[in-house]
């Protein structure tokens, strides 16, 4: 056998041309229009947003039960002249809330009520066709990314839930003894808008990394750090249902003292035997004392969290927690501001859109804990 030169090129005589180099099968995977899926998930976190806000609104306004017919398609043309005006207000009129609360109320007054409920109305429609019209593009179009097509459809499942909920809720306040809505089909209903739009936000920050690179900051997540925030999204989620039974029983301008409520630590009326279990929905006093104790349960946890992420080795990780914990400090500044003014109008709603922007802080670092963005020694993100 001939002896073969040291540096002699080993190869198959009768190849061309060298073989491609494959990739992984995440990277093999269709990526689909992340870009455009995200911007436009984020117009339906707008939009959600101004309707948790409008919905806020219509509450403190006392406008809810304006509109005592649910009628999903006509009801989207508002009354267009006096005897039109003259008959939805003749239908206002059958109900308690009118005789037993506005019975001075004239066509002028009920126009302005009617109003708010027509466009917290209007804009769950257009929720709902945003929605429908960007889904059925990105269907249509295949560039919906693989595995996302179920948690879009998702979306538009509990917006179209949501909408049900809507007016099982303002049913409540149509019987007979009860001048508005219940506060815990309330809490129900405002609950269910927090759940989209968290849900929302967490496919925001999802979207806006390959999946790659996803699997890869998954790698270096801190589950500890991550399991701590997640326990205060949901401490978060259960204070902002008891703060829709505090505005549904109109409890956060029964007593406007703080620290003290009524100049009693525990308020005498904290419990009355004829309501039981009711108490925890139709007690003012003991609504608003559970809302205050779990805002300071809420702001207590958040500071240990945010101690424990100031050890993450992440900058942004850090920087996020950091945001989260400003967000607290001014929510519960501003939860005292409106038991000390009695919840006007401006502030009631501002409190409102502070319980928004913190709940999504909180899912942002909550993801930034699972998906943490890798810093080089130069402090450069990769």
């Amino acid at each position: 056998m001939a002896k073969r030169p040291v540096f002699e090129e080993v190869s198959d005589p009768t190849a061309t041309s060298r073989p491609v180099t494959t990739t992984g099968m995440i990277d093999a995977a269709p990526r689909g229009a992340r870009r455009a899926i995200r911007l436009w998930l984020m117009i339906l976190f707008v939009m959600v947003l101004s309707m948790i806000v409008l919905g806020g609104a219509t509450r403190l306004t006392g406008s809810g039960l304006s509109i005592t017919e649910w009628a999903p398609v006509t009801g989207t043309i508002p009354p267009l002249n006096e005897a039109d005006w003259q008959a939805e207000f003749e239908a206002y009129k059958q109900i308690p809330q009118y005789s037993q609360v506005n019975p001075d109320m004239d066509l002028a007054g009920f126009k302005e009520i009617y109003l708010w409920e027509w466009a917290h109305r209007l804009l769950g429609r257009l929720i709902g066709l945003v929605w429908a019209a960007g889904f059925v593009f990105f269907l249509a179009t295949r560039r919906i990314p693989t595995g996302w097509a179920p948690r879009l459809l998702g979306l538009g499942a509990l917006g179209g839930l949501q909408g049900a909920i809507g007016w099982w809720m303002v049913s409540s306040g149509l019987v007979e003894g009860m001048t508005r809505v219940a506060s815990y089909r309330l809490a129900t209903h405002l609950g269910l808008a927090f759940v989209i739009l968290g849900l929302i936000t967490w496919y925001v920050l999802l979207l806006g990394r390959s999946e790659a690179d996803l699997l890869r900051a998954r790698r270096a997540g801190e589950p500890k750090l991550f399991s701590m925030s997640t326990g205060l999204m949901h401490l978060a989620f259960v204070q902002i249902l008891i703060g829709a039974l505090v505005a549904g029983i109109d409890a956060g301008r029964t007593y406007t003292g703080w620290p003290t409520m009524g100049g009693e630590w525990i308020p005498a009326l904290i419990w009355d035997p004829a309501l039981g279990w009711r108490n925890f929905f139709e007690n003012p006093a003991l609504v608003q004392f559970v809302h205050r104790m779990a805002g300071y349960l809420l702001a207590i946890f958040a500071v240990v969290v945010w101690l424990r992420a100031r050890r993450s080795p992440h900058p942004v990780t850090r920087g996020a927690f950091t945001a989260m914990i400003v967000a607290v400090a001014v929510q519960v500044g501003l939860g005292i501001m409106n038991v000390i003014h009695a919840s006007p109008l401006g502030l009631a709603l501002t409190h409102q859109l502070g319980a928004v922007v913190l709940f999504a802080l909180i899912i942002r670092a909550r993801h930034h804990a699972r998906f943490p963005h890798e810093t080089s020694v130069r402090g450069t993100i990769r």
